[in-house]
């Protein structure tokens, strides 16, 4: 087995031990978060809607219109909506492009 040099030593452990810092440090933005979350549903508001808002707003609209095309093409396909409103929508990413 082979052993590492004193600094390469050293530089590993502070690695090591910033990385365990980082995660502490994660660990306690997730209960903020969490804590947040908690805070807005006490207050009435919807928090899957919340989530799912988030998760949007870190899309680029032409992505977020391409999910949605292709959401609406599969809903169409399993019968969840009407063929007018597949047009409507294939009208709106045609004229998006």
């Amino acid at each position: 087995m082979t052993t590492l040099q004193a600094s390469t030593q050293n530089q590993l452990r502070q690695f090591i031990e910033q990385i365990e810092r980082l995660e502490e440090e994660k660990k306690a933005i997730g209960g903020d978060i969490r804590d947040k979350f908690a805070e807005a549903k006490a207050l009435g508001f919807d928090v899957k809607a919340m989530k799912k808002i988030i998760q949007l707003r870190k899309k680029s609209q032409t992505e977020r219109q391409e999910e949605e095309g292709i959401l609406e093409v599969y809903m169409h396909a399993l019968g969840m909506l009407d063929g007018a409103r597949l047009e409507t929508m294939a009208d709106e990413m045609l004229a998006a492009e």
